[in-house]
């Protein structure tokens, strides 16, 4: 199975329709499924995986790289900076420059859904690439989910039980031979509400590096 679905993906047919809808009303943005986000030197470079919910409309739907365009994205590239995890200068659109460092991004669902929310069969539907997606990366060590949903997603594309692997902020868990960290949600309704502090976030960031660091 690939890990990258078709840019006309017609798997599920409520998003494909909405994405169809988009495409009329912005024939300019880029209005498909939303591909993983690699560093220049390949999958093999990659150590740690970032694991999101869907792309948001005027986010990664306008523009086609995961986290880009909208405040989710302000939070996580400049925590990925902080920690050398990418270089350059982020400023929300594909161009910008930007490159991962021995990280990839990508989605549990990769179109955009109305109001956000994927249905728990479009989930399992996409798991389809992400169950690929996580088995791409030959030297990966990590990979941290955002959010419930994603965190559920990815341990069933593992082949585990969700049961098993509860979602919890800041918890981290041994999963078809890498860890698997979990982290509320970058979102702004999060950091609006209190959910998640940019310190919470850091946090996570900092287990991840240290266990990254012991495998060196």
């Amino acid at each position: 199975m690939n890990a990258e679905p078709s840019r006309d993906c017609p798997l599920c047919p409520r998003l494909h329709d909405f994405i169809g809808q988009w495409r009329a009303r912005e024939p300019h943005w880029f209005n498909a499924p939303v591909p993983t986000f690699l560093p220049p030197e390949g999958e093999d470079a990659v150590r740690l995986l970032i694991v999101g919910l869907a792309p948001g409309l005027r986010g990664a739907n306008r523009t086609g790289r995961p986290f880009t365009g909208d405040y989710a994205g302000d939070l996580l590239y400049r925590t990925l900076i902080r920690f050398g995890l990418a270089r350059g200068v982020y400023q929300a659109r594909p161009d910008d420059g930007l490159e991962l460092v021995g990280t990839a991004i990508v989605n549990a669902v990769r179109c955009v859904p109305p109001e956000n929310k994927p249905t728990p069969a479009e989930i399992n539907t996409c798991r389809q690439f992400l169950s690929p997606a996580l088995a791409r990366f030959p030297n990966l060590q990590a990979v941290l989910s955002l959010g419930a949903i994603a965190h559920q997603s990815t341990v069933r594309a593992f082949g585990g039980r969700v049961a098993a692997f509860p979602f919890k902020h800041g918890a981290s868990v041994e999963i078809g031979g890498v860890k698997l960290f979990s982290s509320y949600h970058c979102s702004r309704y999060n950091t609006n509400t209190g959910v998640l502090t940019e310190d919470m976030f850091v946090s996570v960031f900092e287990r991840i590096a240290e266990h990254i660091r012991a495998l060196d």
